[in-house]
């Protein structure tokens, strides 16, 4: 009798949690802002192009701004709130430190929003469209972006020292572990590194890989990077290499063609194709450009549904996110959600708003 009291009794427990994950991500919904904020897309859209257009680089920068704020917490925005006298934020912690970039678009980003929707739209979904946008202006794959989350009103430098995120030494056992811990896949893992299609890297990041790893690196290649990355630290340490020799301003599959040349530039990324578990998707990816887009984007909304703060469970700022105090102002809106379906978007695809097809990545509206 007292054991199926207890057993009832758990159930009903990891109902209430299952419950309360699914509702989470319930009140997420691509068509979130539709009558709150009808021009979003479009003023996000002009700026993040604008800002790519000056440097190309940025699309990648932007990118990984959204990575590190899922990473850490849940997708809540709090990789952009600054030091306090009582608190530390994220953006000084190892893996952000020198590193992360591109706070100064975002902080245009969020004052063209405001004079649009003052207090409407929040940080965080702001960064989920900048990096679908980022990804598009690059020649790669569109999708539509669920929206609804509400910033955090914290920061956690501890949690981001944690090793929640991969370095770029890290081994594949603790790439699919890290991944794994945020609910993704080997398969998202190992799609969403195509990122690295597009971006740079510090010497400090891949010097021991381009010396010290001779029996996984093609050696032109370790040679070519070692022109610019000296063995000792020093003078080089932060000069900076492309992540995809061959064609590091397109969002493409030759990331995954140089692993299969023994091309990686970090051990992370060379890792996935090493005689491990991930090596047949590298290679289905290096072959098939569809297949790494279905797989990206698969991993993008599965990663922008990481513990999504939804509702009353926080805020939606009014000012940018400089620093960790700000004025909470909520949105009414319907109880009633309709998500849509989050698929792919075809080249040839037609539509416009939030689901951005490729054709259309010059932003003629």
């Amino acid at each position: 009798m007292e054991y199926n009291k207890q057993r009832t009794m758990l159930i009903a427990v990891l109902l209430i949690i299952m419950w309360s994950c699914c509702y989470s991500h319930a009140q997420l919904s691509s068509d979130f802002y539709k009558e709150s904020c009808p021009s979003l897309f479009y003023a996000v859209r002009r700026e993040v192009q604008r800002a790519v257009t000056r440097e190309r680089r940025m699309a990648a920068s932007l990118l990984r701004l959204f990575f590190h704020d899922c990473f850490v917490n849940g997708c809540d925005g709090s990789i952009l709130l600054d030091d306090t006298s009582s608190s530390m934020g994220e953006k000084t912690a190892g893996p952000n430190n020198n590193s992360v970039r591109g706070f100064d678009v975002v902080d245009k980003i969020k004052s063209r929003v405001e004079r649009l929707c003052p207090g409407v739209v929040s940080c965080a979904d702001i960064l989920a469209i900048i990096a679908r946008d980022s990804v598009l202006l690059l020649d790669g794959p569109g999708w539509s972006v669920k929206l609804g989350r509400r910033d955090s009103t914290t920061a956690s430098f501890t949690t981001a020292n944690s090793g929640v995120i991969p370095p770029p030494t890290s081994t594949l056992d603790n790439l699919i572990n890290r991944f794994r811990a945020q609910g993704l896949s080997s398969r998202d893992m190992v799609a969403l590194s195509g990122a690295h299609t597009i971006g740079q890297a510090r010497c400090v990041t891949f010097r021991d890989r381009i010396y010290n790893e001779s029996n996984n690196i093609e050696l032109s290649f370790a040679l070519s990077r070692q022109r610019s990355c000296s063995a000792a630290s020093g003078s080089s340490d932060n000069n900076e290499a492309t992540l995809d020799i061959h064609s590091p301003g397109r969002f493409d599959l030759n990331y995954y063609r140089q692993l299969l040349n023994h091309r990686g530039l970090l051990t992370s990324d060379q890792v996935l194709y090493s005689g491990g578990s991930t090596d047949s998707l590298v290679v289905s990816y290096s072959r098939s450009l569809n297949a790494f887009y279905r797989d990206f984007v698969r991993g993008m909304v599965k990663m922008g549904d990481i513990k999504p703060l939804t509702g009353s469970s926080a805020e939606t700022s009014k000012e940018e996110k400089k620093t960790l105090v700000r004025t909470p102002r909520k949105v009414e809106r319907s109880a009633h959600v309709f998500i849509r379906d989050l698929r792919f978007i075809p080249i040839r695809s037609l539509v416009s708003g939030n689901s951005l097809p490729r054709e259309n990545r010059r932003f003629h509206n």
